[in-house]
């Protein structure tokens, strides 16, 4: 006889394999972000307060 599935399991293992991959994507941007910041090619927009100073 058959096992009945435990469908709760499945949906956690498809999670926890979504959160990885969330993860990994973010961490693969985060790179990038400091590669551009260390090279000098993404200077920071200036904030509200600098526009305003300026104006």
């Amino acid at each position: 006889m058959a096992r009945k599935p435990n469908y709760g399991q499945q949906r956690s293992e498809v999670n926890r394999a979504k959160q990885a991959k969330k993860e990994a994507k973010q961490r693969e941007r985060d790179e990038a972000v400091a590669k551009r910041k260390a090279s000098g090619l993404d200077p920071e927009p200036p904030t509200d307060a600098e526009k305003s100073a300026r104006d």
